[in-house]
């Protein structure tokens, strides 16, 4: 069986080359992270969240909570990379919509990240004496820690950097917590960021 196409359309098939690899020239590299709806909508206690999209993210929540006479509670965080080479996406948006952790309370820790090479940590110390206060040296740890995650992780770039970033938090999301939050949130490639709170509470005279 033959089937005969007119001459025109011939002509246009001849004329127009079907490239090698089309879907390579439409589609970029996109990285979306997004936390929605009601994910941990009125939960209560130590919450901790880690979500990323892209590649050699790294994320971490650490909690150290001492309770006793003589209470001493500390952390130590240390990230570190060396030579990751990556593309850096196109396009990228880290997003909390939604009721997402609204109404929810108590110890809360969420690292989002859309990107690449991102190093992210929340970290709280916590210790509570009965008799008298004791500092200890978390503030300067954790600051020397943090400021060596960015020299130690070594990210080299595979691509062009410029594009499309997105970091939002939406105004429904969040509403009515209450406690300690912590949120580091990125959209980008090669990014350092940390939050640390370090508390020591007597309990009584």
């Amino acid at each position: 069986m033959s089937v005969r196409l007119p001459m025109a359309l011939l002509f246009a098939l001849a004329a127009a080359p079907v490239a090698a690899d089309d879907y390579g020239a439409m589609l970029g590299y996109l990285t979306q992270s997004r936390v929605d709806g009601s994910a941990f909508s009125g939960a209560s206690g130590a919450l901790a969240l880690n979500v990323a999209a892209g590649d050699l993210n790294q994320q971490s929540n650490l909690r150290a909570i001492a309770i006793a006479t003589r209470a001493i509670a500390s952390t130590d965080v240390r990230q570190a990379r060396r030579g990751d080479r990556t593309t850096s996406p196109d396009a990228a948006s880290a997003v909390i919509a939604g009721r997402a952790f609204s109404g929810a309370s108590g110890l809360a820790g969420i690292n989002q990240a859309s990107g690449s090479g991102n190093a992210a940590f929340n970290a709280v110390a916590l210790a509570l004496a009965q008799q008298g206060i004791r500092e200890t040296d978390d503030d300067q740890a954790l600051s020397a820690a943090f400021a060596s995650a960015g020299q130690q992780h070594d990210f080299e770039r595979g691509g062009a950097t410029a594009g499309r970033r997105v970091a939002s938090v939406d105004s429904t999301a969040l509403q009515g917590f209450e406690g300690v939050l912590q949120l580091n949130q990125v959209a980008g490639s090669g990014n350092d960021t940390g939050n640390v709170l370090s508390m020591s509470i007597q309990s009584g005279p």
